[in-house]
């Protein structure tokens, strides 16, 4: 027996399509702003500008190089003479000395030296005395005047001495020793000028001690230094002898601009 077909449902009304949403519109990406940097600020139109020296020609770069190797080797060049005039004596200095201290003096002359010797165990003391005219026409020669104890007299106590009365005569005298020889002959033009220098100071501490009086001028002067050995400590068992050894030098005429202490 054939089987019995169902019979199919009736079709049903047809589904209404569903609509499709619409996407939005993809917004676009807000542009950065910095406020700190303008919106119309130029561009940099030499990002690759080199500067200093490099920014100059090849032929300035030269030069440029020249001078520094000029500069250098001027530095060196003193570095080395100033080593030379603060080392203890040796063969440089023994064959070159007067090229090393015509370098040196007197810009750059140092009062160091690179390895010290003994401290000074010496008082050195500078005098001076005069022939001076006075206001009715007669002269006479004073006593001595010991300048070096003087300026002592101004030091001692003082917290802030002056560098004239400290350093002024000792150096003078050191300048002239150095250009004399043992016969107190000046050698060379630094000689000379150790003199007038020396001179110089003198009339002026003469003056300022009213050496000449009322109306009078100094007319020659007469310097000597007057040297003693300092005593030992009581604990050393060295022997020096105290007796004051002195250095007497000529009389020297003091011209008419500097009689009357007028020179500064």
């Amino acid at each position: 027996m054939p089987a019995q077909q169902l019979p199919h449902p009736p079709p049903g009304p047809p589904a209404r399509p569903q609509p499709i949403p619409e996407r939005a519109p993809e917004s676009e990406p807000e542009a950065s702003y910095d406020p700190a940097t303008p919106a119309d600020a130029p561009t940099d139109p030499y990002p690759d500008a080199r500067i200093g020296v490099s920014a100059l020609s090849l032929r300035y770069q030269v030069v440029a190089a020249l001078a520094v190797a000029v500069v250098a080797v001027g530095a060196l060049v003193h570095l080395g003479m100033v080593f030379l005039h603060v080392a203890p004596s040796n063969t440089v200095t023994k064959q070159h000395g007067k090229a090393i201290d015509e370098w040196i003096y007197p810009e750059f002359e140092q009062n160091w030296k690179l390895f010290a010797p003994n401290p000074l165990q010496q008082n050195i003391e500078v005098q001076v005395r005069a022939d001076v005219r006075r206001s009715d026409g007669s002269t006479r020669t004073t006593g001595w005047y010991d300048l070096s104890a003087e300026d002592g007299a101004a030091i001692d106590g003082n917290l802030l001495p002056s560098h004239t009365e400290q350093n002024e005569l000792r150096r003078a005298w050191d300048f002239l020793t150095a250009t004399h020889d043992n016969t107190n002959r000046p050698i060379g033009l630094r000689g000379t000028l150790a003199e007038t220098y020396l001179r110089r100071i003198v009339v002026l501490r003469l003056g300022r001690d009213d050496a000449a009086g009322k109306g009078g001028a100094v007319q020659r002067v007469q310097i000597r230094s007057r040297t003693t050995n300092v005593p030992p400590p009581e604990w050393s068992d060295e022997q020096v002898s105290t007796t004051p050894q002195y250095r007497l030098l000529p009389w020297w005429k003091v011209p008419a601009d500097e009689a009357a202490g007028g020179v500064r």
